[in-house]
């Protein structure tokens, strides 16, 4: 896929997908990395010789290889997915497919899809969301109707794909009143002052939305779509919103498929009943009250590290298994065997209980797993599920945005150097603060990166900072690509995670920053 996603439309990169569909696997990332560095020629080609050798991978020409190619609408990816074309053809045997301008998730879903043996393309993605969204539509419970405010979402596209593949989604179904704004036709810029990243980073309104927006639902997709973010418009401050983000879906997805669940269980008399495991999976970064709310429903939390190849694999351990990051990207997976299990459960009822609230539920949670994007998150499945989800609980998006408040934490709004420290940082709203260091590996966490292993001694006094603070929680994460530690700190009131994100950089400062050496 050839993408830059939510950054600015003069960035251009790709995105790999493995064959499951999913992102590439991280055992072939040192290996990626190898390729992209070597200093010339000769030296690749050697690599990629050796590489064959060690991995055993056939290359006569006699077991075929298909790749799948996407771009955004970026303009350089014309030209990149034409190099690409070329690089794919270089290779014995493999055959290069374009399959045009698409959403991330789409080419995700494209590629899991030809691997299962189904119908793939573009067409076959729109039908499958499609049909399992008004699968779930006509199984909602009769609520009476909602007032025309509430039955109406406007959409930000960030001027970019996804906006442009609403466009067709909308053309297909009556069932939701959407309007798409900076869908890329109005001549605005990729990703700038628009999309699921700034919004959710910077907690103001996209471009094109204003005061004669206020109570209405929004919602934001990225550059590629694969990130998702809802918001409101306060009517008093139109320049400020009220964000509902990964961490919020991650909540409603996870209290309607457990209300399915629940009912499929009362079911006791059965001969083919199966106690379904389902978990949540969030980073450290999660802001702490959605942890507690999910845990309070009667949830299995699970931290993974920060990244969604670990989410996923997480969340893989499941029966369903639900992660999102705050970020908004994220998706439901569903078991191969909970699936079996369900489609024989879904025909003993129809011969039983047709009709009965078991049937019902059974057929919403099969339609949930054709509807989501079980690839990779999908911000065009996951609106259309929060949409269906909404309407099936009766919920506003003021009802869902109040299912638990925020703990404060440090908010951002660009890096920012704590060194040398000393300032007064109270008026700042940062979400991560980062100090800079001699040497990044000197720290060592564990415990999804919740806990500091190395230096010995830090973590310890973290503990003593973060006991002063109620509902304090705080961690440290050295950067994966420069000599900088990451700060996070959240606490019940603003100011006490301000005080507790600057005692924490201080203390890695005195560990590890250049006053220390």
């Amino acid at each position: 896929m050839i993408t830059a996603s939510h950054n600015k439309v003069t960035d251009n990169g790709v995105k790999i997908a493995d064959p499951s569909g999913g992102m590439l696997s991280q055992d072939w990332e040192p290996f990626s990395d190898q390729l992209a560095n070597e200093p010339d020629p000769q030296s690749l080609v050697s690599l990629i010789e050796e590489f064959v050798k060690k991995e055993r991978i056939p290359f006569n020409g006699k077991h075929p290889a298909e790749v799948l190619l996407g771009r955004d609408t970026r303009p350089s990816g014309e030209s990149l997915l034409e190099a690409a074309k070329q690089g794919i053809s270089a290779v014995v045997g493999a055959v290069a497919h374009d399959m045009g301008i698409l959403t991330t998730p789409q080419l995700h879903w494209m590629v899991r899809a030809r691997n299962k043996g189904l119908k793939a393309t573009e067409s076959d993605y729109f039908e499958q969301l499609l049909s399992s969204f008004r699968c779930l539509m006509n199984l909602i419970p009769d609520r009476g109707t909602s007032n025309e405010t509430e039955d109406k979402l406007i959409v930000d596209g960030a001027n970019g794909v996804g906006g442009e593949k609403l466009e067709v989604i909308k053309e297909k179904l009556n069932e939701l009143d959407i309007e798409v704004r900076n869908s890329g036709k109005e001549g605005g810029v990729l990703n700038e002052g628009v999309g699921a990243d700034f919004v959710q980073k910077e907690k103001v309104v996209p471009h094109g939305f204003g005061s004669n927006h206020a109570g209405i639902r929004c919602a934001s997709l990225d550059g590629d779509a694969d990130r998702l973010v809802y918001f409101l418009v306060p009517p008093n401050n139109c320049s400020k919103i009220d964000l509902v983000d990964g961490d919020k879906i991650l909540s409603l997805f996870a209290v309607f498929i457990k209300e399915q669940l629940s009912i499929l269980e009362e079911d006791t008399k059965g001969s083919n009943n199966y106690k379904a495991r389902l978990g949540a999976v969030q980073t450290a970064y999660a802001n702490g009250a959605s942890t507690y709310y999910l845990r309070h429903l009667g949830l299995e939390v699970a931290l993974a590290p920060t990244g969604v190849k670990f989410l996923h694999e997480k969340a893989a351990q499941y029966d369903i298994g639900i992660y999102f990051e705050a970020n908004g990207h994220g998706t439901i997976l569903f078991s191969e065997r909970f699936l079996s299990w369900l489609e024989d459960k879904n025909q003993e009822l129809s011969s039983t209980h047709e009709g009965s609230e078991q049937k019902k539920a059974a057929l919403r949670l099969l339609a949930v797993s054709k509807l989501i994007n079980q690839a990779v998150g999908d911000a065009l499945s996951g609106l259309l599920l929060v949409e269906t989800i909404l309407r099936h609980m009766g919920w506003s998006i003021h009802q869902w945005n109040a299912l638990y408040q925020d703990l404060p934490s440090r908010q951002l709004k660009g890096q920012y150097n704590l060194v040398p420290l000393g300032g007064d940082f109270k008026s700042m709203d940062y979400w991560e603060v980062w100090v800079k260091v001699g040497d990044r590996t000197a720290v060592v966490t564990a415990n999804a990166e919740t806990v500091a292993v190395k230096p010995p001694g830090i973590q310890e006094a973290i503990n003593v900072e973060t006991a002063k603070y109620p509902n304090g929680r705080s961690f440290i994460r050295p950067s994966g690509t420069e000599d900088v530690v990451r700060v996070y700190a959240e606490a019940s009131t603003q100011e006490a995670a301000d005080k507790l994100a600057n005692s924490v950089a201080e203390l890695v400062d005195r560990f590890l920053g250049f006053r220390s050496s």
